[in-house]
């Protein structure tokens, strides 16, 4: 079998859930000596094992006499002519790392997610910032009481954050008149006003900055991801198909850009009467971890639902700071442990 023709088969390869869009570019030498196939393939360690499966499989379909070589050697993959224009991303000074939380649509608890992730991060003694860049339904105010608040500018001409329970905050709720006023702006303004809460802000030493983002995949969370310096996503999810079908197009926008997915948050996993403790599966058996198993993604916790978590956000306190020791805050902290694990603590 000719070279070129060994290519062509590889071009059919579906390496997509691997973040690879281009087979063929991850190829850095192929030969065909005899029987055998050598390949050097150019790929991040945590994928290796499962793309030379992959290959292994598809040399064996293609002819059973065919024996794969298959070697591994430092380097990027070849570039895409026709690949998109490669952006220029701004980090914010003095922050570590810029984590969004997103969701693929509405009401699935994305915001309770993002500011329970924040003030579990402060508990474990990091430095955290929540910007609320759902500018449309900012809800940050109210989760964290600080309704009312007015956001300041010091002499440097930079905004001062709200500060409450040790996290900075921001959002487009410190702005309106009152949380009835609609927010009535077109992209490119909306896009301004993001910036200047991102890039305009006195955010001091941060650790984490977490960013609440809009749910769905439009073009404020385009725009971001291209734009600014994101260090990994972590992606909000409820147990039921329909939320499913949403979110896998917030996955493959990330990889679409190039940003890490540090896992999946399964939000209203199950109930727990608050009588008995006993779990019910009240959206049935969960597809979730089927869904991070085919997506190669890591499931970071499964968040059940309490009535004391709307209770006390109505209130503005976050179930982390309100009730520590409920099962929900425990599995908030959990989550906080696995993100900061993987950043050593921001650092």
């Amino acid at each position: 079998m000719a070279v070129k023709e060994i290519l062509e088969k590889i071009k059919t390869l579906d390496l997509k859930d691997l973040n690879i869009q281009e087979p063929a570019s991850i190829v850095k030498d192929l030969k065909v000596t005899g029987d055998v196939i050598n390949l050097k393939l150019a790929v991040p360690e945590p994928v290796k094992e499962q793309v030379k499966n992959r290959f292994e499989s598809l040399i064996k379909e293609t002819n059973q006499n065919l024996k794969p070589n298959i070697e591994f050697v430092e380097g990027e993959p070849k570039k895409n002519p026709f690949e998109q224009p490669v952006f220029s991303k701004r980090s914010i000074k003095g922050v570590k790392r810029i984590i969004p939380v997103a969701s693929g649509k509405g009401g699935v608890g994305k915001s309770t997610v993002a500011t329970n992730l924040a003030m579990a991060l402060s508990k474990l003694g990091r430095s955290v910032g929540l910007l609320d860049a759902d500018i449309y339904g900012p809800s940050v105010p109210t989760m964290l009481g600080t309704k009312g608040a007015r956001l300041t500018a010091n002499v440097f001409n930079k905004i001062i954050p709200i500060e409450k329970y040790g996290v900075k905050m921001i959002s487009m709720g410190f702005l309106l008149p009152s949380e009835d006023t609609p927010v009535i702006w077109r992209g490119p303004i909306l896009m301004q006003a993001l910036n200047q809460f991102l890039f305009d802000v006195d955010w001091g030493p941060l650790d984490y900055l977490i960013l609440d983002l809009p749910p769905g995949t439009g073009d404020v969370q385009l725009s971001l991801a291209q734009n600014t310096a994101i260090d990994g996503a972590v992606v909000v999810t409820t147990p039921q198909d329909v939320a499913l079908v949403d979110v896998k197009k917030a996955v493959s926008m990330f990889r679409e850009v190039n940003i890490p997915i540090l896992g999946v948050v399964e939000n209203m996993a199950y109930f727990v009467c608050p009588e008995t403790g006993k779990e019910y599966r009240i959206f049935g058996e969960s597809k979730v971890p089927q869904f991070v198993q085919t997506y190669n993604l890591k499931l970071l916790g499964s968040i059940p639902i309490e009535p004391d978590v709307t209770k006390y956000a109505d209130e503005g306190m976050p179930i982390v700071e309100a009730s520590p020791e409920s099962r929900t805050a425990k599995a908030f902290m959990g989550i906080a442990k696995i993100v900061d694990s993987i950043y050593q603590g921001g650092k």
